[in-house]
């Protein structure tokens, strides 16, 4: 399966994910090839909606203390909800559909997630620092929400003019 990563301002991007109803080999697929899609983007989470694909899905792979993504730490999260926020933190996002761009979002520091697994089987979770801004980044995207989206008027305004650029400068230099 050949994914490709869609790039704001695609308007699929926008786009709200349904639940997944079928644990399959398509699903077993689609989680595979996202798989070999994040590893060879260097990011560390990926929604299916960011490979054109609106369903529940995404997958993440938190870096170990030497900074390195096994496999083993893979974590396939299918029709996730959040069923409890506590405490703020603020971490620099970067995101694999809005490259090149980083910008410090305020989070959840500690959330509790229900969900399933690849193979329909209920989970629970409980994730705090990276994990948990990764879920909830991962999360809003199912909604069709950026984290660009949670920037202040004059630092979206900001943003939109140096993307504008950059997509000018790369059109530009092919």
């Amino acid at each position: 399966m050949k994914l490709n990563i869609v790039e704001y301002p695609d308007k699929r991007l926008r786009e709200k994910s349904s639940k997944v109803e079928r644990f399959d080999a398509d699903l077993y697929k689609l989680l595979d090839a996202m798989y070999d899609m994040m590893m060879s983007s260097n990011g560390i989470g990926l929604a299916a909606i960011q490979v054109a694909i609106a369903k529940e899905v995404l997958i993440l792979s938190i870096p170990d203390e030497e900074g390195e993504q096994s496999k083993d730490n893979l974590m396939e999260i299918i029709n996730p909800v959040i069923t409890y926020k506590n405490g703020d933190t603020t971490y620099q996002e970067g995101c694999l559909s809005v490259p090149g761009f980083y910008e410090d979002i305020k989070r959840f520091d500690t959330i509790s997630l229900s969900y399933q697994d690849r193979d329909g089987n209920s989970k629970n979770l409980n994730a705090e620092g990276l994990l948990s801004i990764a879920i909830q980044h991962e999360c809003d995207h199912l909604n069709g929400i950026l984290f660009i989206d949670k920037l202040s008027y004059s630092r979206r305004k900001k943003f939109e003019k140096e993307y504008k650029k950059a997509q000018k400068e790369k059109k530009n230099s092919k």
